[in-house]
């Protein structure tokens, strides 16, 4: 599964717009009123924003559930798999091959 994301806002501004949903929470009826706000004057929509403040809460502990880093190292874990397991298929076949070949030079006079 490949998710296509936009690196279009930069760190600085999500943990800007996350300090401010929750610097200025209490001056909205509920967050997802601030969310709404916010989203809409740094130009993104508010389940962007939304995605922000939940994992930004996550990494501060006020959550359950991955922080960044531990996300990252996940990714990185999972990646380092699936090339070990393309490794091992390809040592697999030319093992194979190769076993092969030894059993047909050994028939042959």
């Amino acid at each position: 599964m490949t998710k296509k994301t936009s690196n279009r806002f930069s760190p600085e501004v999500r943990q800007r717009a996350v300090r401010m949903v929750l610097d200025h929470g209490g001056d909205h009826a509920s967050q997802w009123a601030a969310i709404g706000s916010i989203a809409a004057k740094i130009g993104c929509t508010a389940e962007t924003l939304r995605k922000w403040v939940r994992q930004g809460e996550r990494d501060a502990g006020q959550r359950p559930g991955a922080t960044t880093e531990e996300r990252g190292r996940i990714k990185a874990l999972e990646r380092e798999n699936r090339e070990l397991r393309q490794a091992n298929e390809i040592l697999r076949k030319a093992s194979a091959y190769f076993a092969m070949a030894e059993l047909d030079r050994r028939s042959k006079p």
